[in-house]
């Protein structure tokens, strides 16, 4: 057994607190981070010494990641907390919102603003109490019919929701889940019991092997499959903050195992089409969101949907449409293009589609009408037509996802054409 290095350390050390309470950022960060991690670091440091930045770090990300999308989170905690002597300062700049047009937003890199609100949980000091007095007064309120804040959080806006009703929502985007029913494909399988249909070949097969006596028919059923989720998402200027709390959503639907999904394919498309697809098969949220913002150019742009429509079409509908692909698609549909071309493109898509369902946040609106062009161009050719402006929203759709006579608000609008 291999033995520690003793070291002269202090009465009262601060190292191996300072370690506790990084532990706990980490923790806070989405890493998972025990006491038996935590007593190894502090006998790590221990061994190794606290004389090289470089070593010190290695040291503790030995200790503390064991997963690749662990990484970008621990190297920013790590600089804020370690590397960085304004920290504090930095983290804060991070958290507070700017004013648009008068002092420019400043970016957050990757895990960057995860790491402030980790950290910011141990600077902030803790408010004094006030004392319950003798001659005070109590008074009793009946809560039973009022909402929590999680129900108010999920019929709320996604543009009215402040920083922190925002990471809150992003923490519960990631809980959902968007099942889905499987497809009946041609091809069978063997079911003994179940199974609804003969199997003449291996009944045959197995009466060869009895010298032509058939003493059991086997039977099969057909063998499900699953279809893939195709996701064309609008990140114009007017969608800009739906897409983003969607494509968390869609993040979170990609890497849940066993939803249902054969494959998750996203589009973003503003001005012209970018696919995301391997951006949202990475594990951190963070990561991955960043990758996919450098990627689409066209973030915050204007909207052209008929093109990148057309670009979809024409490049990617052959390779990710078949064997019966649901179509989302996310975008308020106002576009000033040529009407006809975009109604064209959307009837293409829609004969390729399984399902094609319309996500639409101007929907929010009471006395919402199909009055927009490209609106009144693009409703004929959906499946469903529905709100996609709140966490509710969304979990209306993982349920009618799966029904085939769910039309959302088609109908209605319909009528008012």
């Amino acid at each position: 057994m291999p033995e520690y290095v003793p070291l002269e350390m202090p009465e009262t050390p601060r190292l191996a607190q300072n370690i506790i309470h990084f532990a706990r950022a980490l923790r806070r960060a989405g890493l998972p981070v025990g006491p038996g991690r935590v007593i190894e670091a502090v006998r790590a440091v221990e061994a190794a010494g606290f004389t090289d930045r470089m070593d010190f770090y290695w040291t503790l990300h030995a200790c503390f990641v064991n997963r690749p999308e662990h990484r970008v989170v621990f190297a920013q905690v790590f600089r804020l907390y370690w590397r960085d002597p304004r920290f504090l300062e930095h983290m804060m700049s991070l958290m507070l919102p700017a004013i648009r047009g008068v002092q420019e937003e400043k970016r957050a890199a990757a895990a960057e603003k995860r790491a402030a609100q980790a950290l910011l949980g141990d600077q902030m000091p803790d408010l004094p109490q006030p004392e319950d007095s003798e001659g005070g007064t109590q008074i009793e309120i009946d809560a039973s019919m009022t909402m929590s804040a999680e129900e108010k959080l999920r019929s709320l806006d996604f543009e009215q929701m402040s920083t922190e009703e925002i990471a809150q929502a992003k923490r519960m985007l990631a809980r959902l889940t968007l099942p889905v029913k499987p497809i009946l494909s041609r091809r069978r399988m063997a079911a003994p019991l179940l199974g609804h249909r003969l199997d003449r070949q291996k009944t045959l097969r197995a009466a060869m092997r009895q010298g032509g006596e058939i003493r059991a028919l086997a039977r099969a059923k057909q063998r499900p499959r699953w279809p893939n989720l195709v996701v064309l998402c609008d990140i114009s200027g007017s969608m800009s903050q739906y897409s983003r709390m969607v494509l968390h959503f869609l993040h979170a639907v990609a890497n849940e195992k066993g939803a249902g999904w054969a494959k998750v394919h996203a589009f973003t498309f503003g001005t012209r089409l970018t696919n995301i697809s391997r951006h949202l098969a990475t594990r951190d949220v963070d990561a991955a969101l960043k990758a996919a913002g450098a990627e689409a150019q066209d973030w915050e742009g204007g909207t052209r949907i008929g093109q990148c429509l057309h670009a979809f079409n024409r490049d990617w509908s052959r390779r990710v449409m078949g064997q019966g692909a649901v179509v989302l698609l996310i975008t308020d549909g106002l576009d000033r293009d040529d009407a006809n071309a975009l109604e064209k493109e959307m009837e293409r898509l829609h004969l390729s589609a399984r399902r094609l369902i319309w996500l639409n946040p101007l929907l929010r609106w009471d006395g919402f009408a199909p009055r927009a062009t490209g609106i009144r161009a693009m409703l004929p050719h959906v499946d469903s037509f529905r709100a996609g402006h709140s966490i509710a929203s969304l979990e209306d759709l993982a349920q009618a996802i799966s029904r085939p006579d769910d039309a959302g608000e088609k109908a209605r609008l319909m009528a008012l054409l």
